[in-house]
């Protein structure tokens, strides 16, 4: 079953950015020949730019308690706009992995979208970025799906974002020896919502599904069949081996339907049953766990992107970032109490850039001065943080030292799920290094 069929079976034509559930082809190269040193791995994109000087330099108090050590009051001017959280069990984060404070986005313009794209491929893109068009390079989803057992289905892998920019587009690349064949499910939280009383155009869409007979659906793949001709062999070859088991499709289904009754009897108002506003970076966090405890997945990447309210308030983007600190910390709690994957997952945490050093002209209600990245050496700092089993990942470990690239941690990703040695040198020359620092 392709793509098309597979949203038909669900009445989500309308929604084309819901999700893309696909299975590991049959005319793989070759399997998997590395050892495996846990079998899951989540990747957090602590993103919308962040910078070191209010992160690991608490330079306005540790806005991160739940992933940073330390008890630095946090400046008063700030905390009076800090929304209240409560602090989920356990020590900071820090204490269960390595943290590279220095780590860098060494290379390429620092944008949201060329910060993304680096991170999800392990190259730099040394231009501005087209967003209209996929990667040119493949995506950690990609190498996984192709250099991996013939038996992994696709619902190992999850890509959960915003819809900004192209962040959809970034589960698999336009490279003709990977492709959409060898992408992950994708899923925007919001697009399955009543968002804060205002029903999105995405809720609309999906929360009323129509069933189609059989006729209908006869007729709708003919439909189909007739269109794609006009696109051509170029088209069919890159869109055509998009398929799905009856199976995950089923399970899927169930999945996505399960959370539109939810969602429309009003569940997901506050799920956390937070005194703070529920963001969409907290949303985010919420279904990764939802997706967690349903599918295991192998390879999960998780995107939070409020940060990036700093370009006009300051005071905002801390409290964001406190936002962003809880959510990590429930959904390493979620991972730890998860059979299957409790003490075999490695959560690896980074930005995918820094800010300015020197802010703009823009003031909040505080007075304090927003903060763009324009591409200065501050905006090019950030840190990297890997949790997982004290069998595998050296345990409150603090490397201080300008350590570690962006570069490096799809290299890292693929070498912790034993596929490292199986991609092919053309593509690792484009990478960096694995982060063996943090390896017991």
């Amino acid at each position: 079953m392709d793509r098309r069929k597979f949203i038909k079976r669900l009445g989500l034509a309308g929604a084309g950015v819901l999700a893309s559930p696909y299975i590991l082809p049959a005319n793989r190269l070759f399997a998997q020949t590395g050892t495996r040193k846990v079998n899951h791995v989540v990747f957090c994109l602590f993103a919308g730019g962040v910078r070191n000087f209010e992160s690991m330099q608490k330079a306005e108090g540790n806005l991160m308690p739940n992933m940073l050590s330390g008890t630095e009051s946090i400046s008063a001017d700030i905390a009076g706009a800090m929304e209240i959280l409560p602090s989920p069990a356990g020590l900071p984060l820090q204490n269960y992995g390595t943290l590279f404070k220095e780590f860098r986005y060494a290379s390429g313009p620092t944008g949201h979208f060329n910060g993304h794209t680096t991170a999800m491929t392990g190259v730099y893109t040394t231009t501005d970025l087209n967003i209209k068009e996929r990667p040119a390079t493949p995506t950690i989803f990609e190498f996984y799906r192709k250099h991996n057992t013939t038996s992994q289905s696709a619902l190992n892998s999850w890509w959960i974002s915003d819809a900004l920019g192209a962040y959809p587009a970034l589960n698999y690349s336009k490279d003709l020896n990977y492709g959409p064949k060898y992408g992950a499910n994708f899923l925007q939280p919001l697009s399955l919502l009543n968002y804060n009383g205002a029903t999105s155009e995405g809720y609309v869409t999906l929360a009323h599904p129509r069933e189609f007979n059989v006729g209908e659906k006869q007729s709708a793949v003919k439909m189909r069949e007739h269109f794609d001709g006009f696109f051509g062999g170029q088209y069919n070859s890159l869109d055509a081996g998009i398929v799905n088991t009856d199976a995950d499709a089923d399970h899927i289904n169930l999945f996505i339907k399960n959370i539109l009754t939810q969602a429309n009897a009003g569940a997901y108002t506050n799920p956390w049953n937070l005194t703070a506003s529920m963001s969409s970076d907290l949303y985010n966090m919420y279904f990764a766990e939802q997706v967690i405890q349903e599918f295991k997945p192998e390879l999960l990447v998780v995107n939070m992107q409020g940060i990036d309210i700093c370009h006009s308030n300051f005071t905002q983007y801390c409290n964001n970032i406190r936002k962003a600190d809880y959510a990590l910390a429930t959904l390493w709690n979620t991972i730890q109490s998860t059979p299957g994957m409790a003490n075999d997952t490695v959560l690896i945490v980074a930005p995918e850039h820094g800010r300015n050093l020197n802010s703009n002209s823009i003031v909040d209600a505080y007075g304090r001065y927003a903060l763009d990245h324009t591409s200065d050496a501050t905006s090019r700092e950030i840190f990297c943080m890997m949790l997982g089993p004290a069998g595998v990942i050296k345990q409150n470990q603090v490397i201080s030292t300008i350590t570690g690239e962006s570069v490096d941690i799809i290299p890292t990703i693929a070498d912790l799920l034993g596929f490292y040695d199986d991609i092919p040198m053309q593509y690792k020359a484009q990478m960096g290094r694995v982060l063996t620092e943090a390896y017991v």
